[in-house]
């Protein structure tokens, strides 16, 4: 594979997988708008934060089969153009419950990317490469909340919170285009698979039984959960506690995704002397200790909106190791079910940012507690599912960069 060929690959994939991201940071800046002139509550407006992730989670489990059994690039126009739709919807709507069915249509539509991009480096780069390519689409996805939050507080102030959406159904139009141009069918349809409710489930079971899959991924979503606190959270802790305005919250927001993103391209390097699994040890360790410490200091009063941001940074950078390692093992076993496992790996991280986000929004009160406590729970219940989880694989695929992959016992 050129070295132009690769870089348009990762572009496009990364760009699929930008967009729920990209979708769910944009508006955050708005919330204050949106809730004026919808007349509801911040509180409120964030169920529509819920409620697209409620969507991706649904839509994960819908996409996986269909990926498997019709190859990557049909289901992924048809998600594409759910999207699109979706979001023009959004940009017109009257009431917060329009908004919050809107958003979880637009959610079914946008997973179709996230599974698709998923399952397409499973199909495109051999096993030794996918922690890396991990690694690069997160650099491309850390675009995402660099700029999203900073773009829409401006366009919020000067367009209203309805120019966001419209930006955003532009967006899905750009991508469908580039990738019925560009991106290469990387996977021949299944016509053996069946779509019967039965058939799937069993083929969801398989993948379960696998105990690096189930390790590894639920691992990884519950730690990722902690990024989804902190997204549900923040426009609340910064907008209403702090008291900061929409277009500086942007800002903020940029500046601790330089730890996510940063962490998540250190992580390419890491992996030239350690292997996958050693990273996801220490990172989600430090995870949990940073969290832990995070949320004794607000329970003890001690916060400042410098400390908070010190510990924010910190966690997220956790997370940037965590998250490319945790999917890189999970999928790692699989071939021929690389699609319905990167759905289920997709719906679990997905469903445990749903309860944190739905949990979150359920505080009317402005706190730091409910965030920094969400944020520590996850961190802390995902190291103990990957203790308790390693004792079950007996049979591991071992991902390390530069090496072939191989099975040790």
């Amino acid at each position: 594979m050129s070295k132009k060929t690769y870089f348009f690959l990762i572009l496009i994939l990364g760009s699929l997988t930008a967009l729920g991201p990209f979708s769910i940071d944009m508006y955050l800046p708005g919330f204050p708008a949106i809730a004026r002139d919808l007349n509801t509550t911040a509180a409120k407006v964030s169920q529509t934060l819920s409620g697209y992730f409620v969507g991706i989670s649904l839509g994960q489990l819908l996409y996986g089969p269909l990926l498997d059994r019709f190859g990557r690039k049909k289901p992924l126009f048809i998600g594409l153009a759910v999207y699109i739709l979706a979001s023009a919807g959004c940009a017109v709507a009257t009431s917060v419950e329009q908004l919050i069915v809107l958003r979880i249509i637009q959610a079914v539509g946008s997973c179709a990317a996230t599974v698709a991009s998923v399952a397409m480096v499973r199909d495109l780069f051999p096993v030794s490469e996918s922690a890396k390519v991990f690694s690069l689409l997160l650099l491309v996805v850390g675009f995402s909340p660099m700029i999203a939050p900073t773009v829409g507080g401006y366009v919020t102030d000067a367009f209203g919170w309805h120019a966001v959406f419209m930006i955003l159904t532009l967006m899905g139009v750009a991508i469908f285009v580039a990738t019925a141009l560009w991106l290469p069918d990387s996977y021949k349809p299944d016509k053996t698979l069946s779509l019967k409710p039965k058939p799937i489930i069993a083929n969801f079971l398989e993948v379960l039984r696998e105990p690096q899959f189930y390790t590894y991924s639920i691992t990884g979503a519950i730690a990722f959960a902690g990024l989804f606190a902190y997204v549900a959270g923040s426009p609340i802790v910064f907008m209403e506690v702090f008291k900061i305005d929409g277009k500086v919250y942007g800002w903020i927001f940029a500046f601790l995704s330089v730890g996510f993103i940063g962490s998540g391209q250190v992580n390419t390097l890491m992996l030239r002397r350690f292997s996958s699994e050693q990273i996801v040890n220490v990172a989600l360790i430090c995870q949990a200790v940073i969290g832990l410490t995070f949320l004794a200091a607000a329970l003890a009063g001690a916060l400042t909106l410098t400390s908070t941001l010190v510990f924010l940074f910190l966690f997220l950078c956790c997370v940037g190791y965590t998250y490319p390692n945790a999917a890189a093992l999970s999928l790692a076993p699989f071939t021929r079910n690389a699609g319905s496992a990167s759905a289920l790996m997709g719906a679990f991280q997905m469903g445990a940012g749903t309860l944190i986000s739905i949990g979150i929004s359920l505080f009317e009160e402005p706190s730091l507690i409910p965030m920094v406590a969400a944020m520590a729970g996850s961190a802390t219940l995902a190291l103990i599912v990957l203790v308790v989880g390693r004792r079950f694989i007996t049979h591991k695929v071992e991902v390390q960069q530069g090496a072939d992959a191989g099975v040790m016992h």
